[in-house]
């Protein structure tokens, strides 16, 4: 199993800056993929940015220029770097851990997610 923590939503006006972190409870390199995903009211969780055990990093189309994910495998935890930050950024900001586990297939666990409001 892995517990996820995240941290570092807030509220920001829209053209700033936040910094969110997800500390996993087992060393990350062991972990298949380690993404963020965002949720809005009403709308379906979508994909944001992942980086896998590799260090291939891959993002939403809608957020390349703007989120900057990345890893420090010392401390377990990944962040999400997001710049000029606008409006419908807002959302609950949830950390996924996916890994294959031998024996039982793929397997996804999910920290309790942060919240990211952007104000006008």
């Amino acid at each position: 199993q892995v517990q996820l923590v995240e941290s570092g939503g807030g509220w920001v006006q829209a053209g700033g800056s936040l910094r969110l972190s997800c500390t996993a409870s087992r060393k990350i390199f062991s972990i298949n993929y380690m993404n963020w995903y965002r949720q809005a009211p009403g709308n379906e969780r979508d994909l944001v940015a992942g980086i896998d055990m590799s260090g291939t990093i891959n993002y939403a189309d809608s957020v390349k220029d703007r989120f900057t994910i990345s890893r420090d495998n010392a401390k377990n935890t990944v962040y999400l770097q997001i710049d000029s930050l606008k409006p419908e950024d807002t959302a609950v900001y949830l950390c996924n851990a996916r890994l294959y586990v031998r024996g039982r297939g793929w397997e996804n666990y999910w920290g309790q997610g942060t919240q990211v409001t952007v104000s006008s």
